[in-house]
């Protein structure tokens, strides 16, 4: 139900974003057609963040400090308002050195059904502030349009709030077409670092080309396989695991240690669910050091399959990139750019698709 303007915070004055007089709804509970996805806690904890804050399995730290950070945070609506206004207010005024602020800190607009959906607009902060204002949309017609905001890569959300027109329609989404969520574990790349903006995140490519729910747990520098991770994420009902932080794994010997028993205990706990491993996406190939990763993350997917397996997936991170150019795909040889992550879904989509198809979720 629409809020009477008279009734929305004081905080948002239509002069706060120019001459549009919005009537803005806190999301997700300011408004019934808001669907927020990404925070598998939230009805629990009211709160944008990743991991649970209370749990019965111990999370590192590290990953906890990060679970604020809101990748793969989404909410979706359908308006017919032409003017679609953000204003929210960040954990952090940091930027990086090597990440765009609209990746770190911006939302991003999306409309369209189902996989048909176009990027339209950004929105971040000014340099040093942690408050997002600004337009999303501004078009001529007045009709029903599917939105979907993309919340940031690296930064928390203390509050959002969504403004339309005064006296817009505002209707849920259509449902997803994969409900479950794709799960995601990994590293730095695996949260977004270093997409342009958040839905140039190869995750993000991924469950917007399947019009797929999903949960991001890509955390920087800090997704190593620890085996409490593991059975967390086997808590959780999901439509396929992308199992991907060999990046954060400070050695070949770290990496044996944990990799198939980080796999054993999601199989244990879902017989059936597609899971995907990938290597990563070295730039120098040649290097000896990679082909002993890549056979590790191979040695996971090869006993799987001589014991049985059949819903097991293996993606050779060498292959991601590409042959031409791809020293290019990087901002620093090892996080990807906007060309690095799209070559990265281009790779591991068809992976996936295929998963769900044999599983019968598409």
């Amino acid at each position: 139900m629409m809020k009477k303007i008279e009734e929305i915070d004081k905080n948002f004055k239509s002069d706060d974003l120019g001459d549009k007089e919005l009537v803005f709804h806190s999301v997700p509970d300011g408004c019934d057609a808001f669907e927020l996805t990404g925070f598998g806690w939230y009805n629990e904890e009211k709160e944008f963040c990743r991991l649970p804050r209370k749990t019965s399995v111990e999370i590192n730290e590290g990953p906890k400090i990060l679970s604020w950070h809101t990748s793969g945070g989404m909410i979706r609506f359908r308006t017919n308002s032409r003017t679609i206004g953000i204003s929210a207010e960040l954990r952090s005024s940091e930027d990086m050195s090597h990440m765009p602020r609209t990746g770190i800190s911006g939302f991003d607009l999306y409309v369209g059904e189902r996989d048909n959906r176009t990027f339209v607009k950004q929105a971040m902060p000014a340099a040093g502030k942690a408050e997002v204002k600004g337009i999303l949309q501004e078009l001529h017609q007045k009709k029903m349009r599917e939105c979907l905001i993309n919340f940031p890569l690296y930064n928390g959300v203390k509050r959002l709030h969504i403004g339309f027109e005064v006296g817009s329609r505002l209707e849920k989404p259509s449902p997803f077409t994969v409900a479950k969520p794709l799960i995601f574990y990994g590293s730095s790349i695996t949260q977004g670092g270093c997409a342009s903006r958040p839905g140039n995140a190869y995750t993000h490519f991924i469950a917007r080309w399947l019009d797929a729910n999903m949960l991001n747990f890509g955390f920087s520098g800090l997704g190593k396989g620890e085996p409490e991770m593991a059975k967390l994420i086997a808590s959780l009902e999901m439509s396929a695991f992308i199992m991907d932080y060999d990046n954060n794994a400070p050695d070949v010997e770290h990496l044996k240690r944990t990799h198939e028993p980080f796999f054993q205990i999601i199989r244990k706990s879902h017989p059936t669910l597609p899971v995907i491993v990938v290597s990563r996406t070295p730039v120098n190939t040649a290097n000896s050091t990679e082909n002993a990763r890549r056979q590790v993350i191979a040695s996971t997917y090869n006993n799987a399959i001589m014991a049985g397996d059949q819903n097991v997936y293996f993606i050779d991170g060498w292959s991601l990139f590409g042959s031409r150019d791809r020293d290019a795909c990087t901002v620093d040889g090892g996080h990807p750019n906007d060309l690095g992550f799209y070559r990265m879904a281009e790779g591991i989509f068809p992976v996936v698709k295929e998963a769900l198809i044999k599983g019968g979720q598409l």
